[in-house]
């Protein structure tokens, strides 16, 4: 800690000490840039003070590109601290071994795109400490913004320790995060080719997709279906209606008298036929999640520990787009807590957030750590001792999206935490009471899977008395620091 803050206090000496020498001049040229060759450069060195301690001494870092890759070491481990590798498999693996032989132990590289992950993945393989970097976290210096330069930059302000590391899930988790992830991008394809299909009913005039909550249901795929084996009598159409469905088959057999026409009827057969293989990859990727947690670790023997009953009565029936399988049970065996516990927080939910985090909460100290990870808590911009701004940051995060959404279905929950949510959006506002609300839910998460404690919810009316308590304290507090005492009214 004592050499941080010397770093923190030699900082501007050591922006003040670098030197950018500038590259060569190369004449213009039609020819492509070949990525796997290394034109000849003159070599640029860096001059630091030598007074400035150093936290990491095997450190490099690493400018990562599409075609290309400039890495930097210290010039006293070879001589030649600056090259180019290409971003082929084997390519990465020279890189690595290079490395390896300028005793380079840590690594730094730019979150660029997803070109970084190859490059990650086998560096780690390896036995490096690689520090995954924001970018907007890492700034340049001035009028020397090339890759040769770039990669210099990293190593030198990693070396000092002024980097701080991105947040990255255990091997095992991030494999998870990738299947939830890509399975979301299919749900959205598949919802697109919906889309598609409402389209091509219109053109057609065939409503059904007004009389009918979802055209992908019972009644919906099975209309569809006729229709492509050739009926186009509306009653007949029309008797196939689930006994579910609200409008009558009347009203089914109106929406259905259309123009079938054949450049219509094919782009609806098509856009049906990609939904259902979407649909079809959707469940092959439900088993193979299943698959994959079988391969966790587990904290707990459901057998000894079975999961307790849902508080919420009957499970729900899963609605379509839901994972197939109960992974309850198996996010309680691998997390040691049910996180459904916590209102509004259902299984897809609970799902997500061990795909982004994980279980192991060590990588955020504090739950005020993990609340502004998550971007939940205010960004103070103070300038001359004034407060200009107090907004949160704007940055993606699905965690966070995730929980803004059971924030909002709290409003009219009657549990504490949606009378928490009520009157904190009375009192400050819709969109800042969400967010208020949110990361009170990300405080119990944090909470639930670091010290392994169950939720219990005290009710609305619980937490109203705490209120009230609350509330009378701090008045009687105010009443006495100005000479008065506050008493209650005597009802007769």
């Amino acid at each position: 800690m004592d050499s941080l803050v010397e770093v923190q206090r030699l900082l501007p000496r050591l922006g003040e000490s670098l030197t950018f020498a500038p590259g060569p001049k190369h004449k213009p040229t039609k020819r492509r840039f070949d990525a796997m060759r290394s034109p000849k450069r003159k070599q640029v060195k860096f001059s630091v003070a030598e007074d400035l301690p150093r936290i990491r001494q095997n450190a490099a870092g690493i400018d990562v590109g599409a075609t290309e890759h400039w890495v930097s070491v210290s010039g006293d481990r070879s001589s030649e601290p600056v090259r180019r590798f290409g971003a082929f498999t084997g390519d990465l693996y020279a890189l690595a071994d290079w490395l390896k032989a300028c005793r380079i132990d840590s690594v730094a590289m730019e979150s660029t795109g997803v070109y970084w992950i190859p490059l990650f993945e086998i560096l780690e393989e390896r036995g490096f400490e690689v520090a995954l970097v924001n970018a907007k976290h890492l700034k340049n210096v001035a009028g020397r913004k090339t890759d040769w330069s770039d990669c210099q930059w990293i190593r030198i302000v990693h070396a000092y320790g002024l980097l701080s590391a991105s947040f990255r899930p255990p091997a095992a988790i991030a494999a998870l995060r990738a299947y939830l992830r890509h399975r979301k991008m299919l749900v959205e394809y598949a919802a697109c080719h919906v889309q598609h299909m409402q389209k091509a009913l219109m053109q057609m005039n065939l409503h059904l997709h007004h009389v009918l909550s979802d055209i992908t249901g019972v009644t919906g795929m099975k209309i569809l279906r006729a229709i492509f084996d050739g009926e186009r009598d509306p009653q007949r159409l029309a008797e196939l209606r689930d006994a579910r469905v609200k409008n009558s088959e009347e009203i089914i057999a109106k929406a259905l008298q259309g123009n079938y026409r054949p450049e219509h009827l094919f782009a609806l057969k098509q856009a049906f036929d990609l939904y259902e293989f979407y649909r079809t990859q959707i469940d092959g990727c439900d088993r193979e999640i299943q698959q994959h947690f079988q391969t966790i670790d587990s904290k707990v023997d459901l057998e000894k520990n079975p999961l307790p009953s849902s508080k919420r009565g009957k499970p729900k029936k899963k609605r379509r787009n839901e994972i197939r399988f109960d992974c309850r049970n198996e996010l309680y065996r691998v997390a040691g807590v049910d996180l459904t516990t916590v209102d509004s927080i259902d299984e897809s939910t609970a799902l997500l957030i061990h795909g982004e985090i994980g279980q192991d909460m060590t990588p955020w100290p504090t739950e005020k750590h993990f609340t502004s990870w998550l971007n939940l808590s205010p960004n103070h911009r103070i300038s001359g001792g004034k407060v200009l701004d107090r907004k949160t940051r704007k940055h993606k995060n699905r965690l966070r999206d995730a929980l803004r959404i059971c924030a909002q279905s709290l409003l009219h929950s009657q549990s504490a935490l949606g009378a928490y949510c009520r009157r904190i959006t009375a009192r400050i506002g819709h969109p800042k009471g969400i967010i208020a609300t949110a990361r009170k839910l990300a405080c119990l998460v944090y909470r639930l899977l670091k010290f392994g404690d169950s939720y219990v919810d005290k009710g609305q009316e619980h937490y109203q008395k705490r209120y009230k308590e609350r509330a009378l304290k701090n008045m009687a507090r105010r009443a006495k620091e100005l000479g008065y005492q506050l008493t209650p009214m005597v009802q007769s």
